[in-house]
């Protein structure tokens, strides 16, 4: 018989998509974070308006609630969110529709579970990472959390 341990923030995930304004009528994505996406500091807000705009955004708040669910149940989003949290000193409507993204994704997998299990050769645990050397645009380093 093998050994399994499951763990989920199913909970914790549906409240985080309930206080950000992701509802039930809301289309998943199945990505954490899309190529289209090339986020940078340039983006950062340059308009009045798009200050004004920003500074009724949660972008911190959302940032650090996600950060939280991925230190215990959500590896696959460390990449997207090392990418969004770099910019939470000045947040542009582009990084925000990114983080609005991966509020998206979380919709679509928030029933997935991380699932250790230990096989029949003493074997516990196998871990892969992925990175990316240009993902960031800013200063051309590897991307990973």
């Amino acid at each position: 018989m093998k050994e399994k341990v499951s763990l989920t923030y199913k909970a914790y995930l549906q409240k985080v998509l309930q206080k950000f304004n992701i509802g039930c009528e809301a289309k998943f994505v199945s990505s954490p974070l899309a190529p289209h996406f090339k986020l940078s500091a340039d983006m950062s807000s340059k308009t009045v308006d798009e200050r004004v705009y920003m500074s009724h955004v949660s972008y911190a708040s959302i940032v650090c609630s996600l950060i939280y669910a991925i230190v215990y149940t959500e590896p696959d989003l460390s990449q997207a969110m090392s990418m969004v949290s770099r910019y939470m000193h000045d947040p542009s409507k582009n990084h925000w529709e990114a983080v609005r993204w991966i509020l998206l994704y979380i919709k679509g997998t928030v029933d997935i579970r991380l699932v250790f299990e230990k096989d029949d050769h003493g074997k516990e645990f196998t871990d892969y990472v992925d990175f990316d050397y240009a993902g960031d645009f800013d200063m051309r380093r590897l991307t990973t959390f």
